[in-house]
């Protein structure tokens, strides 16, 4: 802190954002606004929309307590229990093996070993890294966990903490394999789906504290960190202009778009919304100033390559992570933000601010491209609306060979869209869940973040709600899954809510005792 203080540029800032505030205390727009919000929240309290996120909700209520979570809890234990049984019948033969001891310790440390790999995953190069080693590392790391829970009889996988509607979308998830049109097309994704659920089951099952919730964020944000830096690189010396990503002719002096470790540009993007939220939280509890310093330059990087990506889905998901973030922490500060928001549009850098003239605009050819999409999208929904083509985008795209091309002559290979892709592939019911999924995991974040009592474990709570959202909203013009590091790190940052909620929820009984 005394280097931060010492440092002319930190000070100016620090001088010119306690003076920001200070105006905006003392003046009529701030008085106005803080009158409004009192009376805005003393409305919402007493409206139904606060009364539905208070309520928990009868499927979510009964879920712990039903004799579906129950089994579920017993089967995906049932490794835990076979180590615990096998350690107990040679305890002494055990505790003399260095390498069981090195291997159960691991085990021990789980939310080490999830971190690690997640922090692996985000630095490979896109040419050589390989789907297949997210579900081999997910498996090994449920049996690392089920080897650790030898020697920690109370731990164990709690898929209850996911919620009923993810074990829902699950059982959807094997109905679309199962009904698919060719079984082979959708075989490589049922690894991908239950890659993506084990890490998110380990993400809520390894962490029992805040802190090892907090180190295993670190991790990740390490390795975002890293891509971030890379992309950095990749900005400064410049990448080559790729026509199918960006039409220069409404994009005029744009150099070409960086995309790290991963094959696009739009990929790099929206890891970027759904992690460097974490950044904030990181900032706000660190109790020392290289730790501040350490969030504020992940942030800063994050920042500068999420500008380099000139994903303009991108930019609106991570503004409104921003925008959620501070909604949690303080809302009234929102009107401030959004003004020093539109005060920043002329420093912006000309490519830049010609990027955001075209967010809508038709002229350009990939949002063009989108509608031409979306409506061959609705031409094969008419036949498989209901039941789906299948499990995975292969066999999707397959299936729209049988339909008339677009324009181009081209087939779409997969719809633009998270939604509408859930429910071309799995169908109606599934995107139904799906959306009931999403709503019920932002809801429980929500009522979360207002029952804990752990200041830090709130702003953690509130980084990864912020992320979830911005993601949300890119999902509404992007397929986010089509990439599959995306996808894994989409149902991490699911189950790191859910930690941090099963967190609150324990810290809020500790408070009440």
């Amino acid at each position: 802190m005394t280097m931060i203080e010492s440092s002319y540029v930190c000070r100016f800032f620090l001088t010119l954002w306690g003076a920001l505030i200070g105006a905006w205390e003392s003046s009529r727009v701030g008085n106005a606004m803080r009158a409004f919000g009192r009376s805005f929240a003393h409305c919402v309290q007493s409206s139904a929309v606060c009364a539905f996120l208070w309520r928990e909700g009868t499927l979510p209520g009964s879920w712990s307590g039903s004799l579906t979570c129950r089994f579920l809890t017993f089967f995906l234990n049932i490794p835990c229990a076979l180590c615990r049984w096998i350690y107990g019948l040679g305890k002494e033969l055990w505790d003399g093996s260095l390498i069981f001891r090195a291997v159960a310790g691991l085990g021990a440390m789980p939310y080490l070993c999830l971190g690690g790999f997640l922090a692996l995953m985000l630095m490979v190069p896109h040419d050589r890294w390989d789907n297949r080693w997210a579900l081999m590392a997910a498996l090994a790391l449920t049996v690392l966990f089920a080897l650790g829970c030898a020697r920690k009889p109370k731990s164990r996988l709690e898929p209850g903490a996911l919620g009923p509607w993810l074990i829902l979308f699950m059982a959807f998830v094997c109905y679309a394999f199962l009904s698919s049109l060719s079984w082979k097309m959708s075989l490589r994704f049922v690894g991908f789906y239950l890659a993506a659920f084990l890490l998110c089951l380990l993400a809520v099952s390894a962490v029992e504290n805040y802190r090892q919730v907090e180190i295993m964020a670190v991790m990740v944000v390490a390795g975002l960190t890293v891509a971030a830096l890379y992309g950095c690189y990749q900005g400064v010396i410049g990448v080559d202009v790729v026509a199918n990503q960006q039409d220069m002719l409404v994009n005029k002096g744009m150099p070409g778009r960086v995309y790290a470790f991963f094959d696009n540009p739009n990929n790099f993007a929206e890891l970027l919304v759904m992690l460097a939220p974490l950044t904030y939280a990181l900032f706000l509890n660190a109790r020392t100033w290289r730790g501040k310093l350490g969030a504020l330059f992940s942030f800063g990087v994050c920042g500068i390559a999420l500008a380099y990506t000139y994903s303009r889905s991108g930019w609106l998901g991570f503004a409104l992570a921003t925008v959620v973030f501070i909604a949690f922490c303080n809302w009234r500060l929102i009107p401030l933000l959004v003004v020093l928001g539109v005060c920043c549009i002329p420093l912006l850098p000309e490519t830049i601010y010609n990027r955001i003239l075209t967010i809508g605009n038709t002229k350009d050819s990939s949002t063009s491209y989108r509608f031409a999409i979306y409506e061959a999208s609705g031409v094969l929904m008419k036949d498989y609306w209901c039941r789906g083509v299948g499990l995975g985008s292969d066999i999707l795209k397959q299936t729209f060979k049988g339909y008339p091309p677009m324009f181009d002559g081209n087939f779409p290979i997969h719809t633009h869209n998270n939604y509408l892709q859930v429910w071309a592939e799995m169908g109606l019911g599934a995107v139904a869940v799906f959306i009931g999924m999403l709503l019920s995991q932002v809801k429980t974040g929500i009522r979360a973040y207002t029952q804990c009592a752990d200041k830090r474990l709130k702003n953690l709570l509130a980084a990864a709600m912020a992320g979830f959202c911005g993601i949300l909203l890119i999902s509404v013009a992007e397929y986010t899954w089509f990439y599959a590091r995306n996808m894994f790190v989409y149902f991490f940052l699911f189950g790191l809510i859910a930690a941090c909620a099963k967190l609150a929820r324990t810290s809020a009984q500790s408070a009440a005792e």
